[in-house]
């Protein structure tokens, strides 16, 4: 049942953010030139690792001046970058990787390779039952305000309560939270 909502949500989605998609698009390629999408290694379902799309917001040797995760004034970060960033626009393009079902809509945020330290054996085996999402526990919660230990117990709770219609039910409050973290009214 998840998976059939995540297909039509996203499908839903994609053709009613078209535009913006079109717009956001357009902007960094006639600000900062191709390309257009960023496509970094994340570990999905399984451990299995795949490409999750971002709208590129970062100049184009970044990877290689920095380390994977950004700072608050990351000089990295292009002005078109720091837009989307904020507004969460440059997280659009991970609804291929729902269609293409690498990603849920909801689910804990795919972690890059190297953040498997983070976990013990026993938590990154139950991490990885389940698909990452585009938004999840922690991101609808506390956007970026909290700490990586305290990220990871949130993805692992929302393991444990992701089961069945409850994490159905779950995963809807998420994303109306998401939804009002985004539009400033916050989670509560």
């Amino acid at each position: 049942m998840k998976r059939l909502i995540d297909i039509l949500l996203s499908l839903c989605a994609l053709l009613l953010l078209s535009p913006v998609l079109l717009g956001v698009a357009l902007a960094i390629l006639l600000h900062d030139g191709p390309p257009v999408f960023f496509r970094q290694k994340r570990v999905g379902l399984g451990g299995r690792e795949f490409g999750m799309l971002k709208f590129r917001s970062m100049v184009h040797n970044a990877a290689s001046i920095g380390p994977y995760f950004t700072s608050a004034n990351d000089p990295r970060i292009t002005p078109i970058g720091r837009f989307i960033r904020r507004t969460s626009l440059d997280e659009l393009p991970q609804l291929i990787n729902v269609l293409l079902g690498d990603m849920s809509l909801v689910g804990p945020r795919p972690d890059v390779p190297a953040q498997r330290a983070q976990y013990t054996d026993a938590q990154w085996q139950e991490r990885c039952t389940v698909r990452p999402g585009i938004t999840g526990l922690s991101q609808a919660l506390m956007r970026s305000e909290g700490t990586e230990a305290l990220r990871c117990e949130m993805d692992l709770r929302y393991v444990r309560e992701a089961r069945g219609l409850r994490g159905l039910w779950l995963d809807f409050k998420i994303m109306f939270w998401t939804v009002g973290r985004l539009t400033g009214r916050g989670a509560n």
